[in-house]
C-alpha cells in the first residue's frame, strides 16, 4: 500500500516578523546591565562636563566703554568754515558688505576726531553716519551713485543722486565738536570678513583679517576752495592698518589721473555691537565629547556581547534572516539613543546656561539662546542625531571584528583621538582631519561662523552617515557569508 506523503507549506509565525525582532532587540537592550548603564553613563557624563566646561570659560566683552573703530583710507584737504564735498562713486570692490566708499567731513586727521560721513556700500546700499552714531539709511542701490556733505556751521546735511542733477537729502547731524576748518575728501574702507589664525604650541589666537578694498571716483570738487586760491589733495591711513590673513598689513593708497581718483583702504568706522567670538550653543553641548564614549561601547557590546556568550547562535537559530536581525538591532539602538541624548542634549543646554551668564557670556553680545532659532533647534536635535548614527557605527565596526576590546579601540581611534591630536596640530591639518573623520558629524552643533568650523553641519553629518553606511554595510556582507 502506498501512502501519500505531502509536504507541509511554510508557516510564516509571529516570531519571523520584524515586530517581533525588534520587541526582541529593546528586551535585550533594556535587560542587560551593561547596556543600559551605558545609556545613562553617555548621558551623565555629556550634561556633567558641558556644565565644568561652562564653569571654566568666561569673558569680559560685555564690560568697559563701547568699542569705537576710525580705521581708512582718507583722501583729504581742509575746508575753512561752510561748505560742501561732492563726489561720484563710480565702482566700488565688493570685498564684504559693508565695505564703504564715499565722502567724509572730519574734525582733523587724528583717530577718533568728529566727523561726518556718507557712503554707499555693495550690501547695506547708501548710508550716512555721524560721530561714531548709527547709520541713516538712504536708498539700497550701489555705485555708480553721487554723494554730497554740506556743512552749515555745525550742522552736517547729506545727500544723494543717480545722476549728478536731482539731489535727495538722506540725512542730517549736529556735530558740536567740529573745528572751524575741517578736512574733507573721499575715504574707502572694508571692514573684517575673515578671521586670522596664529597657532603657537597647543594654543590658538585668532584675530581679524582684512581685505582692501578699492573705489574709483570722478567730479570730485570741494566748494569753496579753502584755503584760497586752491587746496591740494594728501592721502594717508587713518588709524592703524590691520592686518591681511597672511599677517602683512592692509595698507591703504591712492592715486589720480584725468580726474579719476582710485582709493583703496580697509577697516571700519562707527561702534560695532558688542560680539564674542563663542559659538555658546556648541560650548553647552561640548560634554558629548567624553559621553560619546559610552556610546560607542554602548553599540559595540549591544551586538560582542552576543558573541562572546554564544548566544548569537540562538538568535540567528530564531531568525535565520541574519540581515534582518541586524536591522532590528540598529532601529532599537538608534532610536534608544536618540531619544536618551535628547533629552541629555536639552538638559545640557538650560543647565550650562545660568552658569554662561554668571562668566560673562550674556547679553548684548551672548543673548540666551532660543529653541525658536533653527540653528540652535538643529545643534539640540543635531547633537541626538550624531549620537545615535556613531552608535550605528560602533554597532558595525562590533559585528564585523565581533571582539568587544578591539572594536572599542577603533572607534575610538577614528571617532575620539582627532578631537584631541587636532588641538596639536597645523590649522590645516586639524581642519581636515575634523572634516574626513566620525567627528565631522559634530559639525551639527555649529550656530555661527567660526574660523575652526571644519564643514558645514549637513555636510558633516553626511560624512558621519557614510562611515555609518560603510559598517553596516560590511556588517551585512560578512554575517551573510561566514558562521556564527
Amino acid at each position: 500500500m502506498t501512502i501519500a506523503t505531502h509536504e507541509r507549506p511554510a508557516v510564516t509565525t509571529a516570531s519571523d516578523g520584524f515586530g517581533q525582532l525588534l520587541r526582541a532587540e529593546w528586551t535585550k537592550l533594556r535587560s542587560v546591565r551593561s547596556t543600559a548603564w551605558c545609556l545613562i553613563l553617555g548621558a551623565g557624563l555629556m550634561i556633567l562636563l558641558s556644565m565644568v566646561g561652562a564653569t571654566g570659560s568666561t569673558t569680559n566683552v560685555n564690560e568697559g566703554p563701547p568699542l569705537r573703530v576710525d580705521t581708512f583710507h582718507f583722501v583729504h584737504q581742509p575746508l575753512g568754515g561752510d561748505g560742501s564735498v561732492t563726489a561720484h562713486v563710480l565702482t566700488q570692490q565688493r570685498t564684504g558688505p559693508a565695505a564703504r566708499a564715499g565722502v567724509m567731513i572730519k574734525g582733523s586727521t587724528a583717530e577718533g576726531a568728529p566727523y561726518a560721513s556718507i557712503a554707499v556700500t555693495p550690501g547695506h546700499g547708501i548710508l550716512m553716519q555721524a560721530d561714531f552714531g548709527p547709520d541713516i539709511a538712504g536708498s539700497a542701490g550701489g555705485a555708480p551713485v553721487w554723494l554730497r556733505l554740506t556743512r552749515t556751521g555745525t550742522t552736517v546735511i547729506g545727500y544723494e543722486s543717480g545722476d549728478g542733477v536731482t539731489w535727495r537729502k538722506v540725512g542730517s547731524a549736529t556735530i558740536a565738536a567740529l573745528p572751524q576748518t575741517a578736512e574733507v575728501g573721499l575715504f574707502v574702507t572694508s571692514p573684517s570678513t575673515a578671521l586670522r589664525i596664529v597657532r603657537q604650541g597647543g594654543s590658538t589666537e585668532t584675530g581679524p583679517a582684512f581685505e582692501p578694498s578699492t573705489a574709483t571716483f570722478d567730479s570730485v570738487s570741494v566748494a569753496p576752495v579753502s584755503p584760497a586760491p586752491a587746496a591740494t589733495w594728501s592721502d594717508l591711513d587713518v588709524g592703524k592698518p590691520g592686518p591681511r590673513v597672511d599677517g602683512t598689513p592692509a595698507l591703504g593708497s591712492a592715486t589720480e589721473a584725468g580726474g579719476i581718483h582710485t582709493v583703496t583702504g580697509a577697516g571700519d568706522i562707527g561702534t560695532p555691537p558688542p560680539g564674542g567670538d563663542n559659538d555658546i550653543v556648541r560650548d553647552s553641548l561640548g560634554g558629548v565629547l567624553i559621553g560619546m564614549i559610552a556610546i560607542v561601547v554602548l553599540g559595540v557590546v549591544f551586538v560582542t556581547s552576543e558573541y562572546s556568550r554564544g548566544v548569537i547562535r540562538t538568535t540567528f537559530t530564531a531568525s535565520p534572516r541574519r540581515g534582518r536581525v541586524l536591522a532590528a538591532k540598529a532601529v532599537v539602538l538608534g532610536i534608544a539613543v536618540f531619544v536618551v541624548g535628547l533629552v541629555a542634549a536639552l538638559a545640557a543646554l538650560f543647565l550650562t546656561r545660568p552658569i554662561q551668564r554668571r562668566n560673562g557670556f550674556e547679553a548684548p553680545a551672548y543673548p540666551d539662546p532660543s529653541l525658536a532659532d533653527g540653528a540652535v533647534l538643529r545643534a539640540v536635535i543635531g547633537t541626538a542625531l550624531f549620537l545615535a548614527v556613531l552608535a550605528l557605527f560602533a554597532l558595525g565596526v562590533g559585528t564585523v571584528l565581533r571582539r568587544t576590546a578591539g572594536a572599542i579601540t577603533l572607534v575610538i581611534a577614528l571617532a575620539v583621538v582627532p578631537s584631541i591630536l587636532g588641538a596639536f596640530l597645523p590649522v590645516t591639518a586639524q581642519l581636515w582631519l575634523n572634516r574626513a573623520t566620525p567627528l565631522a558629524g559634530l559639525a551639527l552643533q555649529q550656530t555661527r561662523d567660526r574660523f575652526d568650523n571644519a564643514i558645514g553641519p549637513w555636510g558633516g553629518f553626511g560624512v558621519l552617515c557614510a562611515w555609518a553606511a560603510v559598517a553596516l554595510g560590511l556588517a551585512y556582507w560578512q554575517l551573510r557569508r561566514r558562521d556564527a
